[in-house]
């Protein structure tokens, strides 16, 4: 796996996963870093599938999470909580951003852009190839771009995260990997790692040379 930075961040489309990739990867992070690792969820655009809802799987695996106080509640547009700024300020903790999905989701992170870019950050494009919006390699790049306009940073690598979820086949994550291997070329950046279940990621073929996750499916 790639050397993980002191704050990660994880973006892509509606559906893309990203929230699973986030949670999944804070806890890897805890349990072989043995450091302080905070989550931190900035979706408030959507209500479901947002890390905040596996809050106590995290405690229980020795994850802070930072939250708005109104997540997985009936407020619309709940704000973002000020102990953001407590990440950025602490260099001995890593820090997972788990951000909104599209171009209204991206949005909240230019609001700390000058203090990402302070840092040693990475930013993940996380990829479905299922997913409408990222099926093909020119609407993936749109996307992959409209992403970095909206949140005013750049991206760092490439997640291949392309599931069915429980339906999810080696020939899915194959199809996303080949997706994501365009979209590398034509954007410039590396394909980080594919991630999906154990069970899922044992049935790829043995000449697979990508870098593997295994996730837990954590979020319902």
């Amino acid at each position: 796996m790639r050397k993980p930075k002191r704050i990660s961040v994880f973006t892509g489309h509606y559906g893309s996963g990203k929230t699973e990739v986030s949670v999944n990867y804070a806890i890897w992070l805890k349990e072989t870093t043995k450091k302080d690792v905070v989550l931190i969820d900035m979706d408030i655009v959507n209500p479901f599938f947002r890390s905040s809802d596996v809050a106590e799987t995290l405690s229980a695996h020795g994850v802070r999470l930072i939250a708005s106080v109104f997540a997985g509640s009936a407020v619309e547009n709940p704000s973002l909580p000020s102990e953001i700024n407590s990440v950025f300020d602490n260099d001995e903790c890593l820090a997972v951003f788990d951000v909104g999905g599209g171009d209204d989701g991206a949005v909240p992170l230019g609001r700390y852009r000058s203090r990402f870019y302070a840092e040693d950050y990475d930013m993940f494009f996380v990829l479905n190839e299922r997913r409408p919006m990222t099926h093909s390699a020119q609407s993936a790049v749109e996307e992959f771009y409209d992403l970095e306009r909206a949140s005013g940073l750049k991206y760092t690598g490439i997640v291949n995260n392309t599931h069915l979820k429980y339906l999810t086949s080696a020939k899915n994550v194959l199809d996303g990997y080949a997706l994501a291997e365009e979209v590398s070329k034509r954007c410039g950046l590396p394909i980080c790692f594919s991630s999906g279940t154990a069970e899922v990621l044992h049935t790829l073929p043995a000449g697979f040379g990508g870098e593997l996750f295994p996730l837990k499916l954590r979020i319902d």
